[in-house]
């Protein structure tokens, strides 16, 4: 009877043991686990693309190369922009000659032709006056007929209006173009000049320079291949403009606010702790991501976008890295 005592509190002993150690374990399993969001690194990409129509000449630079601003990347070969500048060029030495010719007014030789006849056409008035004045006198005496005063009258009239009609054209001769015609042919010349430099703009996009600091990510054409206007051409990633783009659910949004701080780590680089500063908050679209909390009687939790910049620059940090911030570790 001892012996089944005994044995009774073994096993109440060892029961009761088990019975804690699974407490035990079940008190830790239903410990509330740690939030962590897993965001990634994101960079401003930039198309490099060129206004000229034409076939890659020459790349300079290679996928994954650094460049800095200002680098020449590739050189477009288009024969026909550089036509077109020779037909721009050409018509503009014609409207500043034609410029020219206008301003600098009619010829001598023209301007002395129109003397001429005026000079013929004031002798010939000084004859006319002078007959009519002679027959004029002899009708009057009875001499002559009234139809040959008539006739003289008409011929002296004539002779006024063509003296006066040459006056008119030695004057014109000598005045030039109207005002008019003088801002025409300037206006032709700003026009071929604007021509030339709308056909030189173009023609710089032959040789297409790197806009900012970063590595060339992708090239698409080869060279030689023809390409189209506005086609892209490579792409350029601006590293200096890495930054962690998080997807945050709205009951968790308190956490951050525009210009907190936050550390995270970035697995890739085997760094922890690295501190980070918001700069972007906005919510994202209706085909987001949410959390219904209607079956509580609560509501639709949206999600927000949120950026954020490393405090101080982070030598490797590359688009496409994975971020992990632990939330308990800002409470």
């Amino acid at each position: 009877m001892d012996k089944t005592k005994k044995y009774l509190i073994i096993a109440f002993i060892s029961i009761l043991a088990v019975v804690t150690i699974i407490s035990v374990l079940g008190m830790f399993m239903l410990k509330e686990k740690p939030v962590i969001l897993q965001g990634q690194v994101e960079a401003t990409e930039i198309r490099i693309s060129g206004k000229l129509p034409g076939r890659i000449d020459s790349f300079y630079v290679k996928e994954g190369q650094a460049v800095m601003k200002g680098d020449t990347l590739v050189t477009i070969n288009c024969p026909e922009g550089f036509a077109k500048l020779s037909q721009a060029n050409a018509m503009e030495s014609i409207a500043a000659a034609q410029n020219n010719k206008i301003d600098e007014g009619n010829r001598k030789q023209i301007i002395e032709s129109f003397l001429q006849l005026w000079n013929k056409s004031k002798s010939d008035l000084e004859l006319a006056t002078t007959t009519h004045e002679r027959i004029s006198t002899l009708y009057k005496e009875g001499v002559l007929t009234s139809q040959r005063k008539d006739e003289s009258e008409a011929v002296y009239k004539a002779a006024v209006a063509a003296e006066r009609a040459a006056y008119q054209q030695y004057q014109m001769a000598l005045d030039g173009a109207r005002s008019q015609d003088r801002a025409s042919a300037r206006s032709l010349v700003d026009v071929a000049k604007g021509t030339v430099n709308e056909v030189s703009a173009t023609l710089k996009d032959a040789v297409l320079l790197a806009p900012e600091n970063g590595q060339i990510s992708t090239i698409y054409p080869k060279t030689g291949e023809l390409i189209g206007q506005g086609m892209p051409i490579m792409s350029l990633v601006v590293l200096e403009d890495a930054h962690v783009v998080l997807n945050v659910r709205e009951d968790l949004l308190h956490n951050f606010k525009m210009g907190d701080k936050f550390k995270g780590d970035v697995p890739a680089l085997n760094k922890k702790g690295i501190t980070f500063i918001v700069n972007y908050i906005s919510p994202l679209g209706s085909y987001a991501t949410w959390k219904s909390t209607k079956e509580s009687g609560s509501y639709d939790m949206t999600t927000f976008e949120l950026h954020a910049l490393p405090e101080s620059p982070l030598e490797g940090l590359r688009p496409g890295m994975s971020v992990l911030v632990n939330l308990d570790n800002k409470k």
